[in-house]
């Protein structure tokens, strides 16, 4: 008996040190991206023309920036209308507006901060206290994430696969191979609506958490959804850029930028988006034009929205301390029975 729990205790063992490993291994990149990527910032701006920034931030004109703060409301309200879809999805009975807002709060908080942050303890704090479950509000974030991240790949899958974005020579994936990279992200996008149309088994179980597919309508309004807040958020961009800017090309470098974000673990990206946007685009515009139109970017899709959002955040949570049991159970009758 005792070399059978010898020999468990070594198989627990061995199982968590493969953890451990990744996870030093996880940190150590982090730090190693949090010290490069200031530092390939500052190759990039070091021959900067400060009066040049300066200058190309206040020649934005009062109606270009309109149409940036339009487009970007544009974007929260799509990407609130993500829980949307996961309350179809799931079943329960929140109001609209709790939704919408509950959406946009923790999508600013991911934004700026980070996705654990904002994405997943934010999520589970503000809908538990609406009366979902620990099981329901995981089953939203899921399909949220699917929703963010199929729209990506049928996005820049189209983009990259069709030649749009031209990289500078000094990139080795080159022009062919991110048409190839592009053609595998469309097959992937493409393949998560299959098997939404055609699959018979429509569940799964993960961990303890059941996976199951929506139907077809559902899956494509996901990938609508998600593509369209992709695309509104470079438009924000597009927009501040010099008007030789070619929409389809800033569109592609943010998606790229953004997934280097994530990599990184950088909150918000911070220096990663500046970074890749002036190492692909300093062959067309000058660098202090690239930056004022990131810097502007920043401060609309970011900061503004961060303030609103802090603001709605502090109101709800005063709300429910005012009124810590007063909200009733918002779940499918099927869970809550």
């Amino acid at each position: 008996m005792s070399t059978e729990k010898n020999q468990d205790t070594r198989a627990k063992g061995d199982k968590k040190r493969p953890n451990k490993h990744w996870k030093l291994i996880r940190r150590l990149l982090t730090v190693a991206f949090i010290i490069l990527i200031p530092t390939l910032l500052y190759i990039q701006t070091k021959d900067l023309k400060w009066d040049e920034l300066v200058g190309a931030l206040e020649g934005y004109s009062a109606t270009t920036l309109v149409y940036c703060v339009a487009a970007a409301i544009a974007s929260f309200i799509t990407y609130s209308a993500f829980d949307l879809l996961g309350r179809q999805y799931t079943g329960h009975s929140l109001a609209t507006f709790k939704v919408m807002v509950t959406t946009f709060v923790c999508y600013i908080f991911t934004i700026n901060l980070s996705a654990f942050v904002g994405g997943i303890a934010l999520r589970y704090r503000l809908y538990s206290r609406y009366g979902l479950s620990t099981a329901t509000i995981t089953r939203i974030l899921s399909f949220s994430l699917i929703t963010n991240w199929g729209g990506y790949l049928l996005l820049a899958g189209s983009i990259f696969s069709l030649g749009l974005l031209d990289l500078p020579k000094s990139w080795k994936i080159g022009d062919t191979g991110l048409q190839v990279l592009g053609g595998v992200m469309l097959l992937v996008g493409l393949g998560y609506l299959a098997a939404c149309a055609f699959s018979k088994r429509r569940s799964w179980t993960v961990r303890d958490h059941e996976i199951e597919l929506p139907p077809i309508q559902l899956a494509l309004l996901q990938m609508v959804l998600g593509g369209l807040n992709w695309a509104l958020m470079g438009l924000v961009i597009y927009l501040l850029m010099p008007e030789e800017a070619f929409y389809p090309a800033v569109l592609g470098i943010l998606l790229i930028s953004s997934v280097a974000g994530v990599i990184t673990h950088i909150p918000g990206g911070l220096g990663v988006l500046e970074t890749v946007f002036i190492t692909l685009l300093q062959h067309e515009f000058s660098k202090s034009e690239i930056l004022a139109a990131l810097i502007g970017y920043r401060v609309i899709y970011y900061l503004m929205p961060l303030g609103v959002a802090l603001i709605i955040y502090l109101v709800l949570e005063q709300r429910a301390r005012n009124r810590p049991d007063s909200h009733a159970s918002a779940e499918p009758e099927h869970q809550s029975s």
